[in-house]
């Protein structure tokens, strides 16, 4: 059984900096893409960052800038270094790993999710 570990949210100012983990642990064969998903109240969940196994990287526009999502591939273990916070990056933020769990069997698994808001 696989699962995704998501810690480092919290209430912030208008501002500020939060630093968000996202560990799997269980039973697995490889990891491909992590990434960090968001959904702010009354609105649908979108991508925020993904980085590949290799490190490479890609963020929605909004972030851009601003964030930094990296990975330590020996303790299975993706990061999101959030800068200059604004309230509209209120949200519950969710880990998201797409996870071999054999040589031919492979998905996506999500973590239970981590409030971050920010205050004005």
């Amino acid at each position: 059984q696989v699962q995704l570990a998501e810690s480092g949210g919290g209430l912030v100012q208008d501002g500020g900096s939060l630093r968000l983990s996202c560990a799997a642990s269980g039973t697995f064969f490889s990891i491909n893409d992590m990434g960090w998903h968001r959904q702010a109240p009354g609105k649908q969940r979108e991508l925020v960052a993904v980085i590949t196994r290799e490190g490479t990287t890609d963020y929605t526009d909004s972030v851009k800038g601003r964030s930094t999502i990296s990975r330590d591939n020996a303790k299975n273990t993706v990061y999101l270094q959030m800068n200059s916070l604004k309230p509209e990056d209120t949200a519950v933020y969710y880990c998201k790993a797409e996870i071999w769990t054999s040589r031919w069997t492979k998905g996506d698994y999500w973590g239970q999710g981590t409030q971050v808001t920010v205050s004005s």
